[in-house]
C-alpha cells in the first residue's frame, strides 16, 4: 500500500546545471522521497548531476523526464508552485510547513506535485496558472537567494515532519472520494472558458480576470471526478442551446 511520501513527487523545470538535479536528488532522499520528475532539463542525463547525488543514483534513475510541466502534473490532485518573486498570478501563499501539510494530506489518496522553476527566473506565470498555490520561503530580504536544491530541502523537509506526523487514517477516510485529477480539471477549466466565449458572458471584456478568479472558486470547492463530470455536462448543454440560438439567429 502506497504512502503519503510515495504519491508526492518533485518537479524541476528548466533546471540549467545538472549538479542541481543530482544535489535536489539527494535532498529528496534524505528526507524518505523518492520522486523527481525533470521538465525540458537543459544537460540531461549528466555526469555532474550523478557525481552531486552522492549515493542517490536510485532516484536519478527512477527520474521521469518531461517536455512540459502540464504533462509532468496530468494526473496530480494538487499542484504546488515553488516561487520567491511576487508575480501578477493571483495564487494563494503557503508558507513550507503550510504546503507540506497540506501536499500530505492530498497524497492521501491522489498525486501530489511540488514545482521548483529555473535557478535565475523561476517559474513562467503560464506554468504558476497550471498550479493551485504558491509556497514561499520566508528567506531574510537582505539576502534572500537560495540554491535551487537548497530550497528542495527545506520543502522535503517540511514534508518529512508532515509525513511523520501523521495519524493513522480510519476507514471511513479509506473510502473517501476520489478527487479529480490535474488532467480532469485542467479540462473542465477549458471548456469552462470556451463556453463562456459562446454565451458571450465577457460582453466584449478580456476574459483572463474572469477566469482568474472561477479557477480560484473551483479549486476551493476541491471538486471529485463526479463533481467535473456534472459540470462539463452543464457546460455542454449550454453550448448546445448556445449553437441552437446561433442557428436560430442566421435564419
Amino acid at each position: 500500500m502506497e504512502t503519503p511520501a510515495q504519491r508526492i513527487r518533485i518537479v524541476l523545470v528548466g533546471t540549467q546545471h545538472p549538479g542541481n538535479i543530482g544535489s535536489a536528488a539527494r535532498a529528496l532522499k534524505t528526507m524518505g522521497l523518492r520522486r523527481l520528475a525533470l521538465v525540458a532539463p537543459h544537460r540531461y542525463p549528466h555526469a555532474e548531476a550523478s557525481a552531486m547525488a552522492a549515493g542517490a543514483d536510485d532516484v536519478l534513475d527512477q527520474a521521469q523526464v518531461f517536455a512540459t510541466l502540464a504533462e509532468a502534473v496530468a494526473d496530480c490532485r494538487l499542484v504546488l508552485g515553488c516561487t520567491a518573486r511576487d508575480r501578477r498570478v493571483a495564487l494563494e501563499q503557503l508558507l513550507p510547513r503550510t504546503a507540506a501539510a497540506r501536499a500530505c494530506a492530498a497524497a492521501n489518496d491522489r498525486e501530489v506535485a511540488l514545482v521548483f522553476g529555473r535557478e535565475r527566473t523561476g517559474l513562467t506565470n503560464e506554468e504558476l496558472q497550471l498550479c493551485h498555490a504558491a509556497v514561499h520561503i520566508p528567506a531574510d530580504p537582505v539576502y534572500s537567494s537560495l540554491n535551487l536544491a537548497a530550497a528542495v530541502q527545506v520543502l522535503a523537509y517540511e514534508v518529512r515532519l508532515a509525513v511523520l506526523g501523521r495519524t493513522a487514517v480510519d476507514a471511513d477516510a479509506a473510502e473517501s472520494r476520489v478527487l479529480a485529477s490535474h488532467a480532469e480539471l485542467e479540462g473542465f477549466f477549458a471548456q469552462l472558458a470556451q463556453t463562456l466565449d459562446e454565451i458571450d458572458f465577457h460582453k466584449g471584456r478580456a476574459p483572463e480576470s474572469a477566469m482568474r478568479k472561477l479557477r480560484r472558486l473551483y479549486l476551493r470547492a476541491d471538486l471529485d471526478a463526479k463533481d467535473v463530470r456534472l459540470l462539463r455536462g452543464i457546460l455542454a448543454d449550454a453550448q448546445r442551446m448556445a449553437s441552437l440560438a446561433r442557428r436560430a439567429g442566421a435564419l
